[in-house]
């Protein structure tokens, strides 16, 4: 819809990825006070009220007189309704599947639907917009909500809420701010390197002091809104690593190649939906494949694969656009991407939500939630800025270029991750998986 939304409310192509990229901004940023909101009020209850709040955004999106309410309702109401019904859905599915294997095919579907959502999304919009409008684009989800509430209805929460469980406020505006301003930073890279500059080191300041406060609520005994402990994992702290690098791989390619495809090459929503549907198809197979992955292969095995595969589809992405002149030649590199990514998606949010016992499953989801965000808003901030500071070949090469350098270093943190990695018992020492060594 990139096309249509800019010509539509007279903006540019740089004014919808700022859009995009604020609503992924937003999610990082809430999604570990989400997930700690879970504890206190319960994960249905979270999980309804997300679902109502990112409605009324599709709503008010829909009926957008220019960019300022589409902001408003796409990037401020959908990203706070998305923190606060993601985290419950990781929640629930760890708690009700308790073994590895039955764990990995729970998730291998939720990962499958989030990741075909992910890439159907420039076909399904793109067929509603050409059809009917980009407002009836964004119609279609509010419609899609309000099935999930009536479907949802039969959701049993097996953990009951804890109504005077205290919430950390000052912890979540701290958390909030310095991931706003380190995004901010690097979408004020194109126009002003020192305001970016700038931005960067405010945000590092105000996260470094989210760390204090957070060190001095534990020393005090109270509960901050993110235990330090929950860094003492590695194997964890590496997953979360993976999951950040695999969302800016994800959302940072899909913005490129579907920016150059309608920008550069001239091509409508339709065309460039359809040519994404190998990305598609590569996410289906390798997610629902999950249960049967896990059973045979480590997970550790399964992320260093998934890695390779991806690199290898940027890199038929990168050759192929001053290789051919057909769109259809990008659907290779895509089929890879998906492949990869559909691989290693899963077992990433295994190592981490497993590492953790039932009580520490609100705090973990939350960050792992917010880390994979943050990751999709790097995507499309970093890969986004450079593409739109010159629509051309060469953006585009640069771009694709920085995402080949991310997945390599999301290799390289995939062969330091342990090769086995306990899970926590319900009591005892490892029931805070607290292991340093593994």
């Amino acid at each position: 819809m990139i096309n249509d939304i800019s010509h539509d409310l007279d903006t540019t192509v740089q004014g919808v990825q700022i859009t995009i990229t604020v609503f992924l901004l937003v999610m990082a940023a809430l999604m570990i006070p989400g997930g700690k909101l879970t504890d206190r009020y319960g994960r249905k209850r979270c999980f309804l009220v997300g679902l109502a709040v990112y409605g009324t955004g599709a709503l008010l999106s829909a009926a957008a007189p220019g960019l300022g309410v589409l902001i408003l309702g796409n990037s401020v109401l959908e990203g706070i309704g998305t923190a606060l019904l993601i985290p419950p859905v990781y929640i629930l599915t760890t708690l009700l599947f308790t073994d590895l294997t039955s764990r990995a095919r729970a998730f291998g579907v939720i990962m499958a639907a989030g990741g075909i959502g992910a890439a159907a999304g420039p076909l399904i919009g793109g067929l509603i917009t050409t059809a009917i409008s980009w407002r009836a684009a964004f119609v279609f989800q509010a419609l899609v909500i309000a099935l999930i509430i009536v479907l949802s209805r039969t959701i049993a929460d097996p953990v009951p809420p804890e109504p005077t469980r205290p919430f950390d406020v000052r912890g979540a505006v701290l958390s909030a701010g310095g991931l706003v301003l380190i995004v901010m930073g690097i979408l004020a890279a194109d126009d002003n390197i020192w305001l970016t500059l700038a931005l960067l080191g405010a945000g590092c300041l105000v996260l470094a002091w989210f760390t204090h406060v957070i060190r001095s609520e534990e020393r005090a005994g109270g509960e901050p809104l993110l235990s330090t402990s929950l860094f003492h994992n590695r194997a964890s702290n590496l997953g979360l690593i993976t999951q950040n690098i695999q969302w800016l791989l994800l959302m940072g390619t899909s913005f490129t190649v579907a920016t150059y495809l309608q920008v550069v090459r001239d091509r409508d929503a339709i065309e460039t939906g359809v040519i994404f549907t190998a990305a598609t198809l590569g996410l289906l197979a390798a997610s629902l494949t999950a249960e049967r992955l896990a059973a045979r292969r480590a997970q550790r095995t399964l992320i260093i694969a998934g890695f390779a595969l991806t690199g290898a589809g940027i890199g038929v992405l990168i050759a192929m656009v001053g290789g051919s002149s057909s769109n259809w030649a990008f659907a290779p590199g895509l089929l890879l991407i998906g492949l990869g990514l559909g691989v290693m998606l899963t077992p990433s949010v295994n190592v981490v939500q497993s590492a953790f016992p039932e009580s520490r499953q609100g705090e973990i989801s939350g960050l792992s939630r917010s880390v994979s965000n943050l990751g999709s808003s790097f995507g499309t901030a970093i890969a986004g800025t450079i593409l739109v500071a010159g629509l051309s070949d060469h953006a585009y090469l640069v771009a694709m270029g920085t995402l080949a350098f991310a997945a390599l270093v999301g290799l390289g943190t995939a062969l330091r991750m342990p090769r086995t990695a306990a899970t926590p018992a319900a009591s005892g020492p490892s029931a805070t998986g607290l292991r340093p060594g593994t």
